[in-house]
């Protein structure tokens, strides 16, 4: 039986403030659900996600800005920061990682690797949220039968990766690939779901 992260309670001490900056991320407005004065849930959901946060009166215990470091993955780490500083929003600096550990070194993976990119921001309680940037998934992330694309932008990178290995894949055999559409599906397929791309 699936078990499906839907919802993430976050704590705020203004809902309007919070409601304001979330609408202003740019982010899906799902509701605002109040019963009396000590109950209200206002709900927003990221583009592309199938998990959407929640805030209000009523819903947590917790301290307002007590939720650290939660993760938002990106096809694009510098397009993403761009759109959050042209929206008003204070983004960190993108840092990278490496190999395993924080990530420390100044701008993108040089190579854009794969979930070793990062940048920070945080909503006016503190509440601060990680991006990570995920080109290609590790195996067994994403099932192949269920890929899908969040937004043009990121459906458009996908090609455009898929565009440079494709130009590699001929030159590797030596000519024109007449059934490029075929192998575009199957490194757009293998790419989301982890599994080892067309050689």
């Amino acid at each position: 039986m699936d078990e499906k992260l839907e919802v993430i309670v976050i704590a705020v001490s203004d809902v309007e403030r919070a409601k304001r900056f979330y609408a202003g991320l740019g982010w899906r407005f799902d509701a605002d659900l109040a019963h009396g004065s000590d109950f209200r849930v206002v709900q927003f959901t990221p583009p592309g996600s199938a998990c959407s946060v929640q805030f209000g009166v009523g819903l947590s215990g917790a301290a307002p800005g007590s939720a650290q470091r939660t993760y938002l993955v990106v096809a694009d780490i510098v397009e993403k920061c761009a759109e959050l500083a042209a929206r008003g929003v204070i983004v960190s600096g993108i840092l990278h990682r490496e190999g395993p550990g924080p990530a420390t070194l100044s701008g993108p993976h040089p190579k854009r690797q794969s979930y070793a990119s990062f940048a920070s921001f945080a909503d006016p309680d503190g509440n601060s949220w990680l991006l990570q940037e995920v080109t290609a998934r590790l195996p067994g992330r994403l099932d192949a039968g269920n890929a899908t694309f969040s937004s043009t932008g990121d459906l458009a990178g996908a090609l455009r990766r898929a565009a440079a290995a494709h130009g590699q894949h001929e030159k590797r055999i030596g000519k024109q690939d007449a059934d490029w559409p075929g192998w575009y599906a199957e490194y757009l397929l293998a790419e989301q779901s982890g599994k080892p791309l067309p050689a």
